[in-house]
């Protein structure tokens, strides 16, 4: 039997309080809450996911008071991205006190925080009182999910209430900025773009995605290669006036903005991100149309690159990631 979907954040509060595990919307994506200092819990997300436990979690506040029992420093440049930046989409990457599970930070000295820009997940958030550990609300690996309809089908069998809170406004996952003693390092690109980082805090050190967790621990959250993916193949194309289908080959096209109508008959389902070619619009219809194209028993998937440019780095990381 599926969770009840509910719009009562005072129920949701209870029950995350209580051990529970709560969908809820952020405004990247959903996200499957659990209480970060309850180590059952935390079990129940990866169960729920089937995440392995090699991949840490992001833990979610309220605001900077409730990061004490988390954090053992909040060094300055942390304190100037959190001013500039919370609520909004990034992940700091800090050392973590003793009381974070280590099943929180896959056994590592950091733990990932973030304060996220959406009403009501900061209602819920102040509400509980407690930090809440949340990855995105999908099955491992697969496409993210921007609206409860989409948590419901992936894992309604698995959880407990799904808090709805509407479509995700900034559609893709937040970056994940690491700020140890070597210098800040990017772990993964998201709803910030990296040139607004540097403008802040100066140069940064971009980190390689993990081929595979057994050569290689992930240092953060949202590092593995593989990600993002739906069932069908997924083929980036540059040239799609050059590219040809194979005969009855049923083909998918993800395009950023509008194709020419001869190129349009080349494909039987066709998803435009953005007529106008508005990266944040194209953003957040990312993931909701990579899921319908998904949904359309086709061969194919085949998706245009975005600039390589403020949210365009975070989309080709979904892009390439979807497509490995």
């Amino acid at each position: 039997m599926s969770c009840p979907i509910s719009t009562d954040v005072n129920r949701a509060a209870e029950m995350l309080k209580n051990g529970k595990l709560v969908a809820f919307a952020t405004e990247t994506v959903y996200g499957l809450g659990a209480y970060a200092l309850n180590s059952l819990a935390v079990a129940s997300i990866f169960e729920a996911k089937g995440r392995p436990t090699f991949d840490p979690l992001i833990v979610h506040v309220a605001n900077t008071a409730q990061l004490e029992p988390l954090i053992s420093n909040f060094p300055e440049q942390a304190r100037q991205l959190a001013e500039q930046f919370w609520p909004g989409p990034l992940t700091l990457v800090l050392p973590k006190t003793d009381r974070v599970p280590d099943l929180v930070t896959a056994n590592l000295a950091t733990v990932a925080v973030r304060i996220p820009d959406h009403p009501q997940a900061l209602e819920l958030l102040s509400v509980a009182g407690i930090p809440i550990a949340a990855p995105s609300a999908n099955r491992f690996g697969q496409v993210s999910p921007t609206t409860a309809g989409h948590v419901a089908d992936q894992l309604g069998n698995e959880i407990d209430l799904i808090l709805d809170g509407g479509p995700c406004r900034v559609g893709v996952e937040s970056t994940v900025l690491q700020l140890c003693a070597d210098g800040p390092r990017l772990l993964r690109h998201g709803g910030v773009p990296l040139e607004q980082l540097e403008a802040q805090i100066g140069p940064i050190q971009v980190t390689d995605l993990v081929e595979h967790p057994a050569a290689q621990s992930p240092a953060g959250p949202g590092m593995l290669k593989k990600h993002y993916a739906p069932s069908v193949l997924v083929k980036i194309v540059v040239d799609l006036q050059g590219f040809e289908t194979e005969p009855n080959q049923h083909v998918g096209l993800l395009s950023f903005q509008q194709p020419s109508e001869l190129v349009l008959a080349k494909f039987d389902r066709v998803e435009i991100l953005s007529p106008t070619g508005d990266l944040r619009e194209a953003a957040a219809k990312f993931f909701s149309a990579l899921r319908k194209l998904d949904a359309e028993s086709l061969d194919l998937i085949v998706a245009t690159p975005f600039p390589e440019q403020g949210l365009g780095r975070a989309l080709n990381d979904r892009l390439q990631r979807a497509a490995s």
